[in-house]
């Protein structure tokens, strides 16, 4: 026997380990969070003057968002990703999010 296989499943891979060995196979979910409209993007203006700069020429708006991926329970449901988002991934006043399950 090997010492890892004596050691609980928090001590081998942290308790996301645990949690995971317990509750089946997790499912792959992106969260893809990007500004609404009418808020300004000083991320993407720089990115537009960046492009135009290196001789990109016919950009005319550049947005810039971020991608959080998650795994979760397979049993985690659509309300419950919401409440992710709306309490912590997004800043619902001047973003949206959009939460996509990725096929296994």
């Amino acid at each position: 026997m090997l010492l890892g296989d004596t050691l609980p499943a928090v001590a081998r891979g942290g308790i996301g380990a645990a949690i995971r060995s317990h509750q089946g196979d997790p499912m792959k979910v992106r969260v893809h969070v990007s500004l609404k409209p009418g808020v300004l993007d000083p991320q993407g203006r720089a990115v537009q003057h960046a492009l135009e700069g290196l001789g990109f020429g016919g950009v005319h708006e550049v947005r810039v968002g971020r991608t959080i991926e998650l795994e979760a329970d397979k049993a985690t449901s659509d309300a419950q990703l919401t409440e992710m988002c709306e309490k912590l991934l997004a800043n619902t006043v001047i973003e949206n999010y959009r939460i996509e399950r990725v096929p296994s």
